[in-house]
C-alpha cells in the first residue's frame, strides 16, 4: 500500500534536489559540499554505488550485515560485563518480524562461555532409569529430529524496580528472543534409556564451570521438552550452548540448561545451588516461590518505543510482540492513552504455540503527547495485568517474572521515552 507524504516532506525533498540549501557561517563550505554529495545520489541523479562494480562474490565466506546496520548490536546489562555472570541484549527496536538473527539473540551465563570439542563432547543419562547411557553428538544426530519456533526469555527480564526514562525495549525487555530450534525430542531419548517408575524429577546440568543445573518435573520432560543442537538452520553457536543444549518451551530461560552433559532422574527435586540461590520470587510475607516455571503472556510496544523519535504527525503503524508460555496468543489490545481506551490490534500470522506473535495497529498521531500501551491474552484467559495490579499480588522483593503492561511516553515534540 502506497502512503502520500505530507506536503511539507515532499517540499523538503524538492529543495534537496534544486540544490536549495541556504547557509550561514564558517561551516557553510563544508556543509554545501555535503549537501551536494547526498544531492548526487538522488533522483533524478544515478548514486555513485550504481556507477562501480560491487564487492567481490563470496567475500567475506560468512555474510555480514551492511555497514550502515552497525548500530543493531547486543548490548550488556551490566556496564563492564564479567565472565563470572553476564547477559547481554537483543535489539527488538531495530528488528522486524518474530525471528531473532543467531548473532543477535540474548546471552545469559554464569561463568563464561566454554570452548566444547564436539568430538569430545558427552551426554550422561542416569539415575532412576533401566540402562544407564553416555550419548556422543552423532549418537544424539541420528535420533529422529524436530524443528520448532518458540521464544526464550530470562526470567529476569524486565524490572520489578523500572528503568530510566532513557531505556529502549532492548533495555526494557532485550533479554527475550525467538528462533527455530532443531534438535530430538526429550522423550526419545529418555524412553532409550527406560524410565523407572518412580522418577518425577530430572536433573540437568551444563558442562560451564559453573556447573548450572536445575531440577525439571518429568511431565515437562516428557511433554515437549527438546535436546537442541540447531538455531535457526545452524549449529548452536557457542554462546547459545554449542554443541547441546536443553530446551523447554514456554519454561523461565534458566532451565533451559546449555552445554548439556548430565541428565539425572530422581523422586524429587535435587535443591540445586542455582534453583535455592536465585530463580525464586520473594513474596510481600516472606515467603519463597519456587519451581516457578513458566513466563506469563507478556506484550511490548517495538515502535513508536524508547529512544525513538516521530518526525511529524499524521500515520504511524504502531507494532509489537506478545508472547505467552502457556500457549497461543489470542488478542492484543492498543492504548493510546495509559490505558483510558483500547484498540484491537491485527495480529501478524503466523500464531503458534509458546512463540512470538507480531501485532500491529494503524495509528494517526496529532502531534499531543501520549502514553502507549500494550495487553495480550493467550489461550488460557491470562490477561497481561497493569504494574499496580502485579505489585498488589507479589509486592517489589521479587527479582523475577515481571510480565506487567509497558508503557512508553510520546512528548510534544515526537520523543518517546520509557515510564518508570
Amino acid at each position: 500500500m502506497s502512503r502520500r507524504k505530507p506536503e511539507k516532506t515532499r517540499i523538503a525533498r524538492r529543495k534537496l534536489l534544486t540544490g536549495g540549501v541556504v547557509l550561514a557561517g564558517g561551516a557553510a563550505s563544508a556543509a554545501l559540499t555535503a549537501a551536494r554529495a547526498v544531492d548526487d545520489n538522488l533522483p533524478p541523479h544515478l548514486p555513485a554505488w550504481m556507477k562501480e562494480q560491487g564487492a567481490p562474490f563470496l567475500s567475506p565466506p560468512y555474510g555480514q550485515p551492511s555497514p550502515f546496520e552497525k548500530n543493531v548490536i547486543r548490548r550488556p546489562r551490566a556496564p563492564t560485563p564479567t565472565t563470572t555472570a553476564a547477559a547481554s541484549m537483543t535489539p527488538w527496536q531495530n528488528l522486524h518480524g518474530i525471528i531473532t538473527p543467531n548473532g543477535l539473540h540474548f546471552e545469559r551465563h554464569h561463568a563464561g562461555v566454554p570452548a566444547i570439542d564436539p568430538d569430545q563432547h558427552r551426554l550422561i543419562l542416569h539415575g532412576l532409569v533401566k540402562r544407564p547411557l553416555i550419548f556422543t553428538m552423532d549418537d544424539i544426530v541420528r535420533f529422529p529430529s524436530e524443528s520448532h519456533i518458540y521464544f526464550l526469555e530470562c526470567s529476569g527480564n524486565s524490572f520489578w524496580t523500572g528503568n530510566t526514562p532513557q531505556s529502549t525495549v532492548q533495555h526494557t525487555h532485550g533479554e527475550m528472543s525467538c528462533c527455530e530450534w532443531t534438535g530430538v525430542r526429550l522423550s526419545t531419548v529418555l524412553h532409550e534409556a527406560g524410565l523407572d517408575p518412580q522418577a518425577k524429577w530430572m536433573l540437568a546440568e551444563g558442562a560451564d564451570a559453573a556447573g548450572m543445573a536445575r531440577s525439571v518435573p518429568i511431565t515437562k520432560a516428557l511433554d515437549d521438552a527438546l535436546i537442541v543442537y540447531a538455531q535457526n538452520g545452524e549449529r548452536l553457536r557457542p554462546e547459545q550452548g554449542y554443541p547441546l543444549r536443553l530446551f523447554l518451551p514456554g519454561y523461565e530461560g534458566n532451565t533451559n540448561v546449555k552445554w548439556l552433559r548430565r541428565l539425572k532422574l530422581g523422586d524429587q527435586p535435587f535443591q540445586t545451588r542455582d534453583e535455592t540461590s536465585k530463580y525464586t520470587d520473594l513474596m510481600p510475607d516472606g515467603a519463597a516461590r519456587q519451581f516457578t516455571f513458566v513466563m506469563e503472556a507478556k506484550s511490548v510496544i517495538t515502535f513508536p518505543s524508547g529512544g525513538q523519535f516521530l518526525r511529524e504527525k499524521g500515520f504511524y503503524e504502531i507494532s509489537g510482540l506478545a508472547w505467552s508460555g502457556r500457549g497461543r496468543i489470542t488478542r492484543v489490545d492498543v492504548s493510546t492513552d495509559a490505558g483510558t481506551t483500547w484498540k484491537e490490534a491485527r495480529l501478524q500470522q503466523p500464531i503458534l504455540a509458546k512463540c512470538l506473535t507480531r501485532f500491529r495497529l494503524s495509528w494517526n498521531w496529532d502531534g499531543t503527547p501520549a502514553y502507549l500501551q500494550s495487553r495480550t491474552v493467550d489461550e488460557t484467559g491470562y490477561v497481561q495485568p497493569t504494574r499496580a495490579q502485579l505489585v498488589d499480588v507479589r509486592g517489589l522483593h521479587s527479582d523475577y517474572h515481571y510480565n506487567a503492561i509497558q508503557t512508553w511516553q510520546i512528548a510534544q515534540d515526537g520523543t518517546v521515552s520509557n515510564v518508570v
